[in-house]
């Protein structure tokens, strides 16, 4: 076990993309330099249901077996609790003395906030948050986005360093002043591939499964169902398309607080051959039939689930919001829209499903993009930090 003690502090573990770029740090972690804690709450708010729950436990004795010591919170919630949050963190702040750790390093928004206070007024040495995106706009109405912008400042001078997944996410916060450029590290969000790019994905097989076509087109999502994802967009446009298109379908692979209105809203608008198959284990499988990978997001930190299409070599119209444009090249790798914006994303599909050759010549370029994103590189670079940290202050053993 190493003598360098990290406690990484996260509101959600579930299998969204911030808790699984934690999953994988906390697990890949050198355990023979570092001592590895991860503090979670109970994700109660994330309405898994029973698969992606199951994946979640799977995750958990996977960092347990890792070396990681995982202790839950369960007053420690994503939404706006004062009581829950109050308790939160003294039982944070006692966590902290008691185990004394060298780093303390937070994700997302309200664990940054209560984990980093509570490092503070423990006299923890470095102080470490990765945002996963940020809440500047899309999340909150305007004034508690105001409080949140405030937040976020107050809570950046007490942090030694701020890790954001892509340039664009680090050019929000410094647009936000939300602190000094020298205090952010770009260190982009890393993607198990493994079950991404084995040969053993039978795409027609799980076509013959799902009761598609052979000579059918697939436009996919994947996703948690909430506002922020946009799903409803893809919804309207797909109105819009499915009447002039023959044999199409389209795809909405995730679960969440919108699963119900989604598809109160497919059937109303008439879509036809829709499918709203929740949240999946054989989430390769499945996008692997897709010929066109869709994300329409209002907001996004990087886009974990366009690295993993495009591994697929599958070509992506996507938001160009947050950290999107970083994994996807306008005419390159993909097509680019304003988010929330139906015509666009209706103009961007039409001009994939009437291309076939430009289908294929996307997605063999994004194949070379989504190389560049593996779990191992983030894990180093990390790694890499801490040290450029710990030796700073003169911390730690090396």
């Amino acid at each position: 076990m190493g003598n360098i003690k990290v406690i990484h502090v996260i509101t959600r573990f579930d299998k969204g993309g911030a808790s699984e770029n934690t999953f994988l740090t906390v697990r890949g972690l050198d355990k023979d330099k570092y001592e590895v804690i991860l503090i979670r709450g109970l994700s109660e708010e994330s309405r898994m249901g029973a698969e992606e729950a199951a994946a979640v436990e799977r995750n958990l004795r996977e960092a347990e077996k890792s070396g990681v010591r995982v202790i839950a919170i369960p007053e420690l919630v994503r939404n706006i609790h004062p009581l829950k949050d109050l308790k939160t963190l003294f039982a944070l702040i006692g966590l902290f003395k008691i185990e004394k750790p060298h780093i303390v390093h937070t994700h997302t928004s309200k664990a940054g906030i209560l984990g980093r206070w509570a490092a503070f007024l423990a006299k923890v040495e470095i102080i470490v948050h990765t945002p996963h995106g940020h809440v500047f706009w899309g999340y909150f109405n305007k004034w508690k986005t105001a409080c949140f912008i405030i937040l976020e400042r107050l809570s950046a001078a007490i942090t030694d360093k701020i890790i954001t997944l892509t340039d664009q996410e680090k050019k929000d916060h410094l647009r936000f002043k939300i602190a000094p450029d020298k205090k952010f590290a770009v260190i982009h969000s890393g993607v198990d591939l493994t079950a991404f790019s084995e040969p053993r994905i039978n795409a027609a097989a799980m076509r013959k499964k799902l009761g598609i076509p052979p000579e059918a087109i697939v436009v996919g999502t994947a996703g948690r169902l909430t506002p922020i994802k946009g799903q409803r967009y893809l919804l309207e446009a797909a109105a819009s398309i499915s009447p002039r298109a023959g044999n199409l379908f389209f795809i909405f692979l995730g679960d969440g607080e919108l699963a119900d209105e989604l598809d109160k809203t497919s059937s109303l608008l008439g879509i036809k051959n829709v499918m709203f198959l929740g949240w999946r284990q054989d989430v390769s499988e499945i996008m692997s039939t897709f010929d066109i990978f869709v994300l329409p997001s209002l907001n996004e930190g990087m886009g974990k689930v366009l690295v993993e299409a495009m591994a697929l070599g599958k070509p992506v119209v996507a938001s160009d919001v947050g950290g999107i444009p970083d994994l996807v090249t306008n005419h390159h790798n993909g097509l680019l829209v304003p988010p929330a914006n139906v015509e666009g994303l209706v103009e961007s599909i039409n001009l994939l499903l009437n291309d076939q050759a430009k289908r294929k010549e996307m997605g063999e370029k994004g194949k070379d993009v989504a190389a560049d994103y593996s779990a191992e590189a983030m894990i180093r670079k990390i790694e890499r930090l801490y040290d450029e940290i710990l030796s700073s202050v003169g911390a730690g053993a090396h």
